[in-house]
């Protein structure tokens, strides 16, 4: 039952992770053709929703891991340092929102891939 629940968060933070590119990079590209469109692209409560939604979302499917990934756990600590840290470097913002989000995309596949190929107990 765990393991189905955190295939489902890992699921669920990597869809998460998509809809955070699709805002960052697609929404300004729509934005000139529509400018209802040009609202959504520079909101910041949407980012600040994005982030506040991955953090608890990513531990919580990285936590109910057994065992737990190291490696996957670094990828997503640094890719919500990067999604964090956006929020307060405007110049930045795209650059780091892309790159946090595809790490923390990352972290949550080297989650679901060990959980679907664990490593096998050597004989001794």
């Amino acid at each position: 039952m765990k393991s189905s629940v955190s295939h489902l968060l890992d699921g669920s933070a990597i869809g998460l992770s998509g809809l955070c590119l699709v805002h960052c990079l697609a929404l300004p590209v729509a934005a000139a053709a529509s400018p209802m469109l040009g609202v959504w692209s520079e909101a910041e409560w949407v980012h600040l929703t994005f982030v506040l939604l991955a953090a608890p979302l990513s531990a919580a499917a990285l936590v109910m891991t057994r065992p737990r990934r190291p490696a996957a756990m670094a990828l997503a600590a640094t890719g919500l340092a990067l999604l964090a840290a956006a929020l307060f470097f405007h110049e930045a913002e795209t650059a780091m929102t892309v790159a946090g989000g595809l790490v923390l995309a990352s972290g949550h596949l080297v989650n679901w891939r060990g959980r679907l190929h664990p490593p096998h107990a050597h004989a001794a």
